[in-house]
Parts: C-alpha cells; sequence; structure tokens
C-alpha cells in the first residue's frame, strides 16, 4: 500500500483528532451515559497549529440549539466543549434543515452563508437534520450539496465532521433512514468523516425514555439527553483518530498513527 506524505492540512486534521483522543480516552471511561466527567489533562498543541483549546463550530436544527434542556446552555452542543477541554461556537435554529426553513431563522444554506469567517474554527460539525424528512427527496442531495460547498467556501481549511440526524421516535423513519443514508454517500465523496446516530443506534428501545423527552419537550432530548448525546460526540470524535483519514484534501488508505 502507498502511504501519502501528509498535505498541511491533512496534518491539522490527524494533530486535531489525536488531541481529542487523548483527552477523551479519559472521560469516556464511563460505565453510565452521562457520568461527570473526570478531571483530564489539557490538550497539547499539536503540530501545525492545533489549538490547545481547539475551537469546534457545532451547525445544525433544534437538537445542536438545545431544545427541551432547561436552558438551551444545557444542550449537547454546549457541553461538548468541556468534554474536548475546548471551546464551541453553537450556531442551532430550531425546525430548520438543508431544505426546511426554521421556526426563528432560514434554512442551513442561508444561514451558512452568513456565518462569520472570523469564527476560526478548528473543526466544523454540521448536525441533522430530520427537519427534511417531509421535503422534497428528490432534491434532498442537490440541496445538501449547495450548503456544503458553501461551507467550504466560508472555512476553505476547516476540516468537517458530518453529524447526522438521530431519530426522535422509534422505529426509525423510512425518511430518517433516506437522509442518513444520502448524508452517508456524500460526505464519503468529499472524504469527510461521517458519524451516524441511526447505524450506531445511539438511541433505542432501551433508552429511548431516558433520552427523549416525549412530554413538553416534544420529542427531543431532556437535559440527560443531552448529556448522552454530548458523551456520545465527544466519543465518536476520539473514535476517528483510529479511523481511515478522510480530510478533504484527498483521500488517504492509511489509519491515523
Amino acid at each position: 500500500m502507498t502511504l501519502h506524505p501528509p498535505t498541511r492540512r491533512r496534518r491539522m486534521v490527524i494533530a486535531l483528532v489525536g488531541a481529542f483522543a487523548v483527552v477523551l480516552a479519559v472521560v469516556i471511561g464511563i460505565t453510565r451515559p452521562w457520568n461527570t466527567p473526570a478531571e483530564t489533562t489539557p490538550i497539547a498543541a499539536g503540530q501545525d497549529g492545533a489549538a490547545e483549546r481547539p475551537r469546534v463550530l457545532v451547525f445544525g436544527d433544534s437538537w445542536t440549539y438545545g431544545s427541551a434542556a432547561t436552558e438551551p446552555t444545557l444542550g449537547y452542543a454546549y457541553l461538548l466543549a468541556d468534554l474536548i477541554e475546548g471551546e464551541t461556537v453553537v450556531a442551532g435554529v430550531p425546525g430548520s434543515g438543508y431544505q426546511r426553513p426554521g421556526r426563528n431563522g432560514p434554512a442551513y444554506g442561508e444561514r451558512v452563508a452568513a456565518l462569520d469567517a472570523t469564527i476560526a474554527p478548528d473543526l466544523v460539525i454540521m448536525q441533522g437534520s430530520i427537519n427534511d424528512r417531509r421535503e422534497d427527496a428528490a432534491g434532498y442531495r442537490a440541496a445538501v450539496t449547495a450548503v456544503w460547498d458553501q461551507l467550504v467556501a466560508v472555512f476553505p481549511d476547516v476540516p468537517v465532521v458530518v453529524l447526522g440526524p438521530a431519530p426522535h421516535e422509534l422505529p426509525v423513519g423510512a425518511s430518517t433512514a433516506r437522509i442518513d443514508r444520502d448524508l452517508a454517500d456524500l460526505a464519503a465523496a468529499r472524504n469527510w468523516w461521517y458519524i451516524s446516530p441511526v447505524q450506531d443506534e445511539w438511541i433505542t428501545d432501551r433508552n429511548y425514555l431516558d433520552v427523549i423527552d416525549v412530554g413538553a419537550g416534544r420529542k427531543h432530548p431532556s437535559n440527560a439527553g443531552h448529556e448522552y448525546l454530548a458523551e456520545k460526540v465527544a466519543e465518536a470524535l476520539a473514535g476517528l483518530a483510529d479511523a481511515p483519514v478522510t480530510a478533504a484534501d484527498g483521500p488517504e488508505e492509511s489509519p491515523v498513527e
């Protein structure tokens, strides 16, 4: 197998994900899905300027916004910051998707175009969205492609992790499963990492009522559910250190070491 020399962007991805892995190896020694994180060693600066405290832009829908948590800042995207010993910049709009505008904001494309490039994240997490499940399936992939092209235009040198939709009800609906497959295929075509709560069965019959508030929360994560999701996202990020490198500057067959 031929190993390609790492580009600057690929080295940045390796350093960032490797830093996450060092911290999260301690944090994710859990016996229950929402234990209090253990004390961890601060992330050391990586090669090519990986931040001592990485800044992660988390972009998405109501789940990213923190809906159904008693305070939005108790949502998974905010809680993720402590787990990675870094900073999260949270951009969530309830009801929004790649095709569907939100209740108090536009669809993903217009929202991405309005992002401030000076945020300068070390990583972008693109989350969701089940909100597109009733939209035109035939136009979905084109809509996602346009949004991701815009994202790359705003943050041309920033690695991206796509976080697929998580089921709000069980069994997983056919449209949610279709969205998950489409996003997985499109992410693979760009050599971006993809995290699938559906395929990895983050929410099952065993934990559904522990994670999802089916009452006032209208099938959004509860406080405990957001804590669980934050830890699952953190665990998935740590797992990327052992996954094939999929930086957008080109495919690489060898795993991160």
